[in-house]
């Protein structure tokens, strides 16, 4: 295996510390710490006596910790009429508990320097911090103060807010989202009323609605106790220390009830089932669905193979057959695996107009699954789905965060925290006759639901007409709620908040540079705590380099680089990456091109001769250029249906207009017609050069081995870049409300904006980015506590700084629910006239400084995150100060010039007001602030 040629054992900075002399109440269930040639993630697990589980892992590398407390009960545990309860109690543990205010725990963690949020699904929820290590027995005090002291803090002001925010993000993520009710009728469709898979975690509005308070608090009392509950933590901490702090903290609260495994629930269906959703979409899509097992069933692993092998990339049969072709503009298929029961998927996205017939397409994908049965499955596609699935399990072992999440995962779901070598040997075992078996077994010839999800009033691209309508929900009468408090009895004062041990040591990577032969700058840093390499070569070849007629060049060039070179096919290039577990693709942005490499490190030298294979011989070909010039056409139609993208667009022409940024980096539907395979050559010869590359580079590997691995790069030339063409930005006055139609949307989404200046390291930008830090630039910010918390007209509000090379601009935002656009927009504009007449507290300015100085600690731990300031350095000629200069501004700057910034760059009068939204309703609304509201429409030509 390879992960066992490897060595991997997953505990970089690891040290099984001596035996702790326990705490009276803890007890030591196993401790687990591998050899080198073992695999795993070393672990220690303990139980207090209240049944509460608790696993570390202690880790060295970096100067953080990660705590995870995930709670075995979502949305399956709930009952028929009180869907959403799950999902709306995690609202609610936000929300401040006995010793903590109202909001304190996001603004301490924030505070700390750290950052937190919680999660839900259908079968547990977790919260969970990341904050400098010298903050631990802080999140401890936090995460106890809620587990054990929540309800007497939960008022009905909380409850309705929150039920409001709630309310909100389901019409955000599920309502005014294209295909977002999807899964929901899915769900009605494949499994009986009576099943908590039913039901989404976000829940039906009317059952949110029939619930009280009280059902909330009842529900916290049956499922929040510490015997249903794993707390996980990792990251840079001593053991002996750590159980003294849980025991004091979580060591009193009472158990709860008793929690028993559910039972699992997978389900069958007598026959095929049709069911239709119209929606406000342009492409029609086909959702199919077939019940399996459930996690942990024994066909789990030969599954999830079967749906790499059908729709896992460009190999995929549904790609090769359905995509590649230009029948759908995309398909795939995937697993979806949870505790009672998995579901295989396969998806296939119609073209816009008649070819999204989805009866036609469903045959087509019939004659997928029917070639799938005479090809069969072979051993190449086993090493390639091996080959990717080993590779990213390494991956997802760079972070602590990763690490933890897993073994809070496994322990909740099967008692056993580190599952790593069993789940690999498990996948390794899968032979080619055991997916061909699983194939026959639940999907070929088996019934299932297929979903057709169409544009308003054209059923007929439905695949069939409907022939199931889920059963009535059925409704119980609703119950006063049974409280039967349990209390805590401690000997300390819990009101006492800790403070943090002695301060952490932050070091940046120590950074090495070189110029190859031909002058590509190279900038590394050497991390051993993966065998794993990422490099990024930045090509001078980006938006700004097309004619103003070739809009979107520079994005399909970068498409078609992902495709086949002069001597491979696209699907032999992509088969040999995924065999290694090695990854390149091709992006591109406004200044540059971007080749992005991973690799193990003991395949980086095969890896790096196919990304020289993609970067020097591209092919080229006239079929790939017509097909993926469709796609992107298609995709801009696709981005053109949400009300994100409308308000972007709305910005990009209010700020840009009749400049290179006035467009979509893919361009618009005219311009990319207007394209040639022609062009794309041209764009490749004259920008994809050496003149202007640089390298970054940040793995296992050191300097002396990769300049060895360079020197073929070293020989590359490449024409000189023309400088760019000046431009002017437009004047449009502000202060008009600029408004976008969406009709019949159940939400508007607002934007303030305004433009401002290019990036700079510590002047104006920098410096107006830390005067909104209390405005807009937290959780716990004057827009996000108005809106969100105090008004629960949104799932979130903030406002931020944009600063690229030549321009740059401000943004505030809501997404609110639509009744509520005209007071939003109101109370947006004035909280900034407030900042501006008050400007920044005392207790602000701490705030500002602790949080983002304290954040540092979190910034440099993944190799994702070195190599984003490292090209960040590169970008902006950054030298490698720039963050301690940085720091010493954040530390001396007051109050007085944080408040001149923001009267010159955070006053309201200076912004343009973008809603968009149902105009029919909104425009009344809006005429009432006595701002000037006009008609905008953004859509890009055809």
């Amino acid at each position: 295996m390879l992960l066992l040629s490897l060595g991997l054992t997953a505990c970089a900075g690891f040290e099984l510390t001596k035996s702790p002399t326990l705490p009276e109440g803890i007890t030591l269930v196993e401790a687990r710490q591998f050899a080198p040639d073992e695999v795993g993630i070393s672990f220690e697990k303990y139980q207090l006596a209240n049944g509460l589980t608790v696993i570390l892992h202690p880790d060295h590398s970096d100067p953080l910790v990660h705590v995870d407390v995930t709670y075995h009960v979502g949305s399956a545990r709930e009952e028929e009429g009180y869907s959403g309860f799950s999902h709306f109690f995690e609202h609610m543990m936000f929300q401040g508990s006995e010793h903590v205010g109202d909001q304190q725990h996001f603004r301490m963690i924030t505070e700390a320097g750290g950052t937190m949020n919680g999660t839900t699904n259908r079968d547990r929820t977790n919260y969970f911090q990341t904050v400098p290590a010298n903050e631990l027995e802080k999140v401890l005090w936090l995460e106890a103060d809620r587990m054990g002291f929540l309800l007497d803090a939960v008022s009905q002001d909380k409850f309705e807010i929150q039920r409001d925010t709630v309310k909100n993000e389901r019409a955000q993520r599920y309502e005014n989202r294209p295909y977002g009710l999807m899964y929901e009728r899915m769900g009605e469709a494949l499994y009986p009323r009576e099943h908590p898979y039913s039901w989404q975690t976000i829940g039906y509005v009317e059952d949110l609605d029939r619930v009280d308070v009280d059902d909330l608090k009842a529900f916290f009392l049956r499922w929040y106790g510490p015997n249903n509950a794993v707390l996980t933590i990792g990251g840079d901490i001593d053991t002996q220390t750590t159980l003294e702090w849980v025991n004091k903290y979580f060591g009193s609260i009472p158990t709860g009830p008793e929690v028993v495994t559910a039972d699992k629930w997978p389900v069958t269906l007598p026959q095929d089932r049709f069911i239709t959703l119209e929606d406000r979409v342009q492409q029609p899509m086909l959702l199919m669905a077939w019940p399996t097992e459930f996690s942990g069933s024994e066909d789990e692993y030969a599954l999830d193979i079967l749906a790499r092998v059908m729709g896992g990339g460009r190999n995929g049969l549904l790609y090769q057959m359905l995509v590649k072709p230009g029948r759908v503009l995309d398909a795939g298929a995937f697993q979806d695996c949870a505790e009672l029961s998995c579901t295989f998927y396969v998806y296939a996205m119609g073209n816009s107009g008649e070819e999204g017939n989805l009866a036609a397409i469903r045959q087509e994908v019939m004659a997928v699954l029917a070639a799938m049965d005479v090809r069969g499955v072979t051993e190449q596609d086993l090493n390639e789905v091996k080959g990717m699935v080993e590779a990213s399990t390494i991956y997802g072992l760079q972070s602590v965060s990763g690490k933890v999440s897993q073994l809070a995962s496994n322990e909740t779901f099967y008692g056993e925290p580190d599952r790593l070598a069993q789940e690999t040997a498990a996948f390794h075992a899968v032979t080619t006759q055991d997916v061909e078996r699983v194939f026959k077994q639940y999907i070929l010839a088996h019934p299932s639901v297929s979903l057709s999800t169409v544009p308003m009033g054209r059923t007929d691209l439905a695949a069939a007409e409907p022939n199931y309508q889920p059963a009535p929900r059925v409704i119980p009468e609703a119950e006063a709620a049974q409280l039967d408090y349990r209390r805590a009895v401690d000997d300390f004062d819990r009101s006492v908040v800790p403070t943090p041990t002695a301060p952490v040591t932050v070091t940046l990577p120590e950074l090495y540079r070189e110029t190859l032969a031909n002058g590509i700058e190279v900038l590394g840093t050497v991390n051993r705590e993966t065998p794993t390499v990422q490099l990024q070569l930045t090509l001078p070849a980006g938006r700004r380099d097309e004619l103003p007629s070739q809009s979107g060049l520079a994005e399909l060039t970068a498409a078609l680089m992902n495709e086949a070179s002069r001597d491979f096919s696209a699907e032999q290039l992509q088969a040999e990456l995924d065999a290694l577990g090695s990854q390149i693709s091709f992006s591109a942005a406004t200044y540059t091109t971007t080749m992005s490499v991973s690799s193990l490190t003991e395949h980086l030298d095969e890896t790096l001769l196919i990304a020289a294979t993609k970067l020097w011989e591209p092919a080229f070909n006239q079929a790939d250029f017509e097909r993926l010039r469709q796609q992107m056409i298609e995709g801009l139609l696709y981005e053109q249906q949400s009300p994100d993208w409308q308000a972007g667009q709305a910005t990009r022409e209010l700020l840009f207009k009749g400049t290179p940024f006035a467009l979509p980096s893919g361009g618009t539907p005219e311009s990319l017609a207007q394209l040639t395979l022609d062009d794309v050559k041209a764009f490749y010869k004259e920008n994809y050069t050496s003149e202007g590359a640089k390298l970054v580079v940040v793995g296992d590997i050191t300097p002396e081995k990769l300049t060895q691995k360079l020197r073929v790069l070293g020989t590359w030339e490449g024409p000189a870049k023309a400088a760019y063409p000046e431009f002017t930005l437009p004047t449009v006055a502000p202060g008009t409300v600029w408004l976008v139609d969406m009709p019949n949307a159940p939400q508007s989404a607002i934007r303030l904006l305004r433009p401002a200046k290019p990036y700079d390291t510590v002047g104006e930008m920098y410096q107006t980015k830390l005067a909104n830090f209390n405005l807009g630039g937290n959780f716990n910010s004057r827009i996000n506590q108005n809106l969100r918390e105090d008004k629960g007209y949104t799932y979130g509000a903030g406002g931020y700084v944009v600063s690229g090379r030549e321009v740059g601009y401000i943004n505030y935002y809501a997404n609110v629910r639509a009744d509520a656009t005209a007071p939003a927009l109101a109370e947006l504009i004035g909280e900034m006239h407030r900042f501006n007449e008050t400007g920044v507290s005392p207790d602000e300015l701490a705030f500002l400084r602790l949080a983002v100085g304290q954040s540092e600690a979190l910034s440099y731990e993944t190799p994702s995150q070195k190599a984003s300031l490292l090209s960040q350095m590169q970008t902006y000629g950054l030298s490698e100060d720039y963050i301690a200069q940085q720091n010493a501004l954040l530390a001396s700057i007051d109050a007085e010039t944080l408040n001149a910034m923001a009267q010159k760059w955070l006053d309201p009068q200076d912004y343009h007001y973008v809603v968009v939204g149902d105009a029919t309703r909104l425009k009344p609304q809006l005429e009432s602030l006595g701002l000037p509201v006009r008609l905008l429409s953004p859509t890009l030509p055809q």
